[in-house]
């Protein structure tokens, strides 16, 4: 499973949107950003927060996964 914070990168990437900006977005140092992407978990307000901001579903990405392991388990 990759974690959230490489799916955070991956989709930053795709938007081809740069660490900084998305540091001024997020109101913190880019520092924090690659913090982020070094994650396995995240607060769900700030992931909110992240998926508004790249306008992408960052809950439903999760939730897809999970789907997709309960089906390999059977």
């Amino acid at each position: 499973m990759t974690s959230i914070g490489q799916l955070i990168k991956q989709e930053l990437k795709r938007q081809e949107c740069s660490v900084t900006w998305f540091a001024q977005k997020l109101s913190c140092h880019r520092t924090n950003i690659y913090d982020i992407f070094e994650r396995d978990n995240i607060d769900m307000i700030l992931l909110i927060r992240i998926s508004r901001i790249l306008h992408h579903n960052f809950l439903k990405d999760l939730s897809d996964t999970i789907d997709e392991e309960f089906k390999k388990e059977k």
